[in-house]
């Protein structure tokens, strides 16, 4: 080694005060050069150095972004915010490919037997199970992320609510393309479903987050079955997918949203155990 960095210079690089050319000089002398590695190690601060370690540490350690977490954060989205998002366990891709699997077997049961009915029935259950699963200390794995996340418990509520809407009516809109020969009565699916999920969210803030979807979904498969006994025969239109019964579950949709908004304030209150009792009405 015919040469070595000169002393000032092992300092300012010490600093990271040492500007090109002389620092890409002795970044390459460095690699080669022992002795100027020792004298660099002597010059650096030591408290700086281990403050460094640590840094370069935390970042090899951090989790990596998904590539939807990425795309959210690049089209706006909060950084947390997305975090949130993509560890919501209900948009994660298996969850999805049990939903995708079990629309399409219920489509291929309706083509076989000819009974839009079964898949009227089960669409609108969907959405009201991905939002009552993506929320809630028994559900949610990322539950004391999100109550630490510097968010309105309501706004939380809320993102998550419309990205798992957003997945769940378009597998339900994938599967609804399968059955042409029904024409409208193919999507007699959708008010039902946002009624559902509506009055799920809202029950939520005084029931929680499991009874409150458990209760609905009962309720709506008791209904059908009311209104298959009362059909006139095995092949009549159900009530809730009629014109009387679609209005009602626009109406129901409305009530229930105006319900939720007014115990918006309850969801700020997130200990580990659920939904307080108290709050705001």
């Amino acid at each position: 080694m015919t040469w070595h960095v000169a002393e000032e210079d092992l300092r300012a690089y010490a600093l990271g005060e040492l500007a090109p050319p002389l620092l890409w000089s002795a970044d390459t002398h460095l690699t080669r050069c022992a002795e100027c590695r020792a004298r660099l190690a002597a010059a650096a601060d030591p408290v700086a150095l281990d403050a460094a370690w640590e840094r370069l540490d935390a970042e090899l350690d951090a989790p990596r972004p998904s590539p939807t977490e990425r795309l959210l954060v690049r089209i706006g989205v909060a950084d947390h915010t997305a975090r949130l998002l993509t560890a919501t366990p209900v948009l994660r891709r298996s969850w999805l490919l049990s939903v995708l699997f079990l629309l399409v077997m219920t489509v291929l049961a309706v083509r076989v037997a000819d009974v839009p009915a079964l898949f009227l029935a089960l669409a609108p259950l969907l959405p009201l199970a991905g939002v009552a699963l993506s929320y809630g200390p028994a559900l949610d794995p990322t539950y004391e992320m999100a109550v630490v996340a510097p968010l309105h418990g309501f706004r939380l509520l809320m993102i998550r609510t419309v990205a798992v809407l957003t997945a769940g009516l378009a597998l339900n809109g994938l599967a609804t393309l399968a059955l042409p020969g029904y024409g409208l009565m193919a999507l007699a699916w959708l008010l039902p479903a946002l009624a559902l999920t509506t009055t799920g969210l809202a029950l939520s803030a005084r029931l929680g987050p499991v009874l409150a979807p458990a209760l609905v979904g009962g309720a709506w498969l008791t209904l059908l079955l009311v209104a298959h006994a009362q059909a006139q025969s095995p092949t009549s239109t159900l009530a809730p997918f009629t014109a009387v019964g679609q209005s009602a579950a626009a109406g129901v949709t409305v009530l229930a949203a105006l319900l939720l908004y007014r115990t918006r304030d309850r969801f700020d209150a997130r200990p580990l155990a659920g939904f307080a009792d108290g709050g705001t009405a």
